[in-house]
């Protein structure tokens, strides 16, 4: 199986090599569409900030080849925030393939941003979630959040009731870094890879 790992001006790829290492799986890191096109999966991760990388995938053309991908992708973290439509984050025009907004998480006095840390996931009975245990305890770090919708297939609540990842067609996501998720991520990642179209 041949898996291609999204390269855009953001961090965190390494952690998501080094899972896709523990469950067998030699990923490439390319931003060279030919790579992308012809990949089995995709993986769209991200730790860093949107308008910088929406600059990246527009100087490389990226941002008009992802919403083409026929396979099975999955972002995660900012992956999964460039998905939707507009982003709060320094008012982010984002890919559009999911018609959802993303929030700044508004300022609690006792409740910390960026929400970092482990917390519970309500999942639906989803092809990502195959044998993951509803409530599971995944691993978080994001000041931002995409708004609960219809293409919403599990949910966390931190400050408000967000996102924590979603499904259109192909297109996977999560707002939690299943690469760092422990086993729950691992079954998670595993999912994915199981995908077949």
């Amino acid at each position: 199986m041949k898996v291609a790992i999204l390269k855009y001006n953001a961090g965190n790829t390494q952690s998501v090599i080094f899972a896709l290492q523990r469950v067998g799986i030699e990923a490439v890191l390319s931003d060279e569409p030919e790579i992308l096109k012809t990949a089995d999966k995709i993986i769209f991760p991200g730790v860093g900030e949107a308008s910088t990388a929406m600059q990246y995938l527009q100087s490389k053309n990226l941002d008009k080849l992802i919403p083409q991908f026929t396979q099975p992708v999955l972002g995660i973290c900012l992956g999964m925030q460039l998905l939707g439509e507009h982003s709060e984050e320094n008012n982010t025009k984002a890919l559009g393939i999911f018609p959802t907004k993303v929030k700044k998480f508004p300022f609690q006095p006792h409740q910390k941003v960026p929400h970092i840390g482990w917390n519970n996931v309500e999942m639906k009975d989803t092809i990502l979630f195959k044998n993951v245990e509803n409530q599971s305890f995944v691993y978080y770090v994001h000041s931002y959040y995409m708004e609960i919708s219809d293409f919403t297939i599990a949910k966390t609540n931190y400050i408000v009731p967000f996102a924590a990842a979603i499904q259109k067609d192909n297109f996977f996501a999560t707002q939690f870094h299943p690469e760092k998720s422990a086993d729950v991520g691992e079954k998670i990642l595993t999912n994915f890879l199981n995908i077949q179209y």
